[in-house]
């Protein structure tokens, strides 16, 4: 008897101990998921904090370059813009646990300046952007490096307060007196303003629309597609197989085929059968050659597949393979809305990718007006502080791509070393729009 109770208690407590320790790990279990939800806001929040930053920051050196005219009113409202999401991407943020007040406040000082500025532009306007753009520069490389840290692993809480610390100082480190101007919160509320976009081929209003270069064309077969695609490959129509047939905006037929160990996806536009878009998944080995080469098979690419004049505008390079954006040559014009897109292996020249959204989209016979504004005249638009290095005469996209405008783009560079592309206006004589590029050994970015 005294046996089966002692045996009973046994069974009772590593019941309970059982039970508890259920709990227990529940409770864990349930502690593990919460702080995953919460490394996983603070990673979405710091994204959308970084993305927003960046783009104030382009505005903001773009601004710098900028004479009186439309292009720099463009730019005070991104300014504000961006600074105002900067702001939202700050709100996301715990602030019992964080405090950004000084990151908050530099932000809420550039947005309320660039609405002063959209009210009435000021005398000392350019030198209060360039104090914003000092500091802004110092705030984005803390901010891009704790980006490293959060794509490295997950942030974990003990490390928000060195988060906070480090973008404090780095406010601290570049903070200057912003010419004795008063920034007042704004009270007038400003709408919501459209991204401006340079190579939008994917803006909603562009995805709507019927491609100019297959207007008027007839649709195709799917065994049309089939044959324009192994043309385009120079493979046997039976290697293809369908994986999509005439879906999509713009409606394509989607074919696969075996390659080099990997595999080959194409897209043929139903309407016309233009290849839209062509990649390869195979991994290059080490680099054999170099972007002037990789860019001359480029070209021979283009010219067999029936492109005419065809130059390239800029490239990037990673992971042994190189993407260079061509744009067409009409007489003297570069035409930047109908790029085409073409990745090419470092190590055997081999075709990796191409895509001619742009072009498809954009591409037609076009006839320019002969420029009213000379192009001696238009230098005169370059800020001095801005070397002249080139110019050429191009058409680039309006706005959010809605349109086209002929300019001409002067190279330039600036007393730091950077390039600027400053684009002028070849009927008004005025800015049009200015770019930023970017150049390092990977090859170049314009924003």
């Amino acid at each position: 008897m005294k046996r089966r109770l002692r045996r009973a208690r046994v069974v009772f407590l590593v019941a309970a101990f059982v039970v508890a320790a259920g709990f227990a790990i529940q409770g864990k279990a349930e502690a593990r998921a919460y702080r995953r939800q919460l490394t996983s806001a603070y990673y979405h929040a710091f994204s959308e904090l970084s993305t927003a930053s960046r783009e104030l920051d382009t505005a903001l050196r773009k601004s710098l370059y900028t004479t009186p005219g439309p292009l720099r009113e463009s730019l005070y409202r991104q300014i504000y813009a961006k600074a105002l999401a900067a702001q939202y991407a700050l709100g996301e943020l715990p602030y019992g646990n964080v405090e950004l007040e000084r990151t908050a406040a530099f932000y809420a000082k550039a947005g309320d300046y660039a609405a002063a500025l959209c009210r009435e532009d000021g005398a000392d306007a350019l030198e209060n952007l360039g104090a914003l753009a000092n500091v802004s520069r110092t705030l984005n490389q803390a901010l891009d490096d704790l980006r490293l840290d959060l794509d490295a692993g997950a942030l974990e809480l003990p490390q928000v307060r060195q988060a906070e610390a480090a973008l404090a100082q780095a406010v601290e480190r570049g903070a200057q007196q912003l010419g004795g101007s008063v920034f007042q919160d704004v009270e007038s509320a400003f709408q919501e303003l459209p991204t401006l976009i340079y190579d939008g081929p994917f803006s909603e209003h562009m995805t709507r629309a019927t491609p100019k270069a297959l207007e008027g064309l007839p649709d195709v077969t799917q065994e049309q597609a089939r044959q324009a695609a192994a043309d385009f490959l120079h493979v046997s129509p039976a290697a293809l197989t369908l994986l999509s047939a005439g879906e999509g905006t713009p409606p394509t037929y989607a074919f696969t085929l075996p390659q080099d160990g990997g595999s080959g996806y194409v897209e043929v536009t139903r309407q016309g059968g233009k290849v839209l878009c062509y990649f390869q998944d195979r991994a290059p080995g080490a680099p054999t050659m170099g972007a002037e080469e990789a860019v001359e098979l480029a070209q021979n690419y283009l010219a067999n597949w029936g492109f005419a004049r065809m130059e390239p505008s800029y490239h990037i390079q990673r992971e042994g393979m190189i993407t260079i954006h061509f744009a067409p040559v009409v007489g003297d014009v570069y035409c930047y809305p109908d790029l085409v897109k073409v990745t090419i292996g470092l190590d055997d020249g081999t075709l990796l990718g191409y895509e001619a959204h742009g072009y498809l989209n954009q591409h037609r016979e076009r006839a320019f007006e002969p420029p009213a504004v000379g192009r001696d005249a238009a230098a005169t638009a370059v800020p001095q502080g801005l070397e002249v290095l080139s110019a050429q005469t191009a058409l680039i996209p309006t706005a959010g791509g809605t349109g086209e405008v002929l300019t001409y783009e002067f190279k330039c560079q600036a007393a730091d070393g950077s390039h600027v592309l400053v684009y002028v206006n070849a009927q008004t004589g005025q800015q049009q729009n200015i770019l930023l590029l970017l150049e390092d050994e990977t090859g170049t970015l314009t924003l």
